[in-house]
């Protein structure tokens, strides 16, 4: 795919967002800090982005390049193995920021595979919010050490968490029980319990010797952007 095509799939979901109510024009260049003329004319046709300029609505928009890419055309180019034909479904170990940002995982940036029963995973319920319907449901990420231990002990450092990505909710999965999540921050992903204050995004660790962080948000994002998805299942390597 040229760098126009890239172009012209960018605008189509931008003008899908500002149809949609979710952007205008101007809240666009305030995000990336271009003037709104300039926003207009590449909106309009009248102009390009440079690649620094793609990358700044990229950004901000919480959009990756795989995100205007032909989904066929990827599929077309990975090399990742084909479905398992038993009873297990192949489930990539991705690093937590490919986990947060990227819909379809190439073959390049799987880190190995595990395998999961087929019929544990179509018992999970998803809750979704926003655009997640085409991204790949299932993905795991081997947890920080440091990180493990602020959810000591439901979370072991060097822990492998299945995240369900269709489930970006903060319903309550269990009655009474708090749901885990990885959430996208920092370039990666880390595993935190999830609250909502106001237009604060609130994470709190389960291991009170670490502090619990407050992630304001901006105008125009919603408390999901930051979920990369419902931790299900925890394993650590004996």
């Amino acid at each position: 795919m040229k760098f126009k095509s890239l172009q012209e799939n960018l605008r189509k979901t931008l003008w899908g967002r500002i149809d949609e109510g979710d952007l205008t024009g101007l809240r666009l260049a305030e995000q990336t800090g271009f003037k709104q003329a300039h926003i207009s004319n590449f909106l309009n046709r009248k102009r390009s982005l440079s690649l620094e300029g793609m990358d700044r609505v990229l950004t901000v928009q919480r959009l990756s390049v795989l995100d205007l890419v032909d989904p066929d055309e990827v599929n077309k180019r990975a090399s990742i193995p084909p479905p398992s034909d038993d009873e297990f479904e192949n489930i990539f170990v991705v690093d937590g920021l490919v986990a947060g940002t990227e819909s379809l995982i190439m073959s390049m940036k799987v880190r190995e595979i595990q395998k999961f029963k087929r019929n544990f995973l179509r018992k999970l319920r998803p809750d979704m919010h926003g655009k997640r319907s085409d991204w790949e449901r299932f993905v795991a990420v081997k947890v920080e050490a440091g990180d493990g231990m602020s959810m000591y002990p439901r979370l072991l450092p060097g822990a492998t968490v299945l995240i369900d990505r269709h489930y970006n909710s903060l319903q309550p999965y269990r009655k009474g029980e708090l749901n885990m999540y990885g959430v996208n921050m920092k370039d990666t992903c880390i595993v935190r319990y999830v609250e909502l204050a106001g237009r604060n995004l609130v994470l709190r660790p389960h291991n009170q010797a670490y502090a619990v962080e407050v992630v304001p948000l901006a105008e125009g994002e919603n408390y999901w952007d930051y979920l990369t998805g419902r931790v299900c299942y925890m394993g650590i390597e004996t």
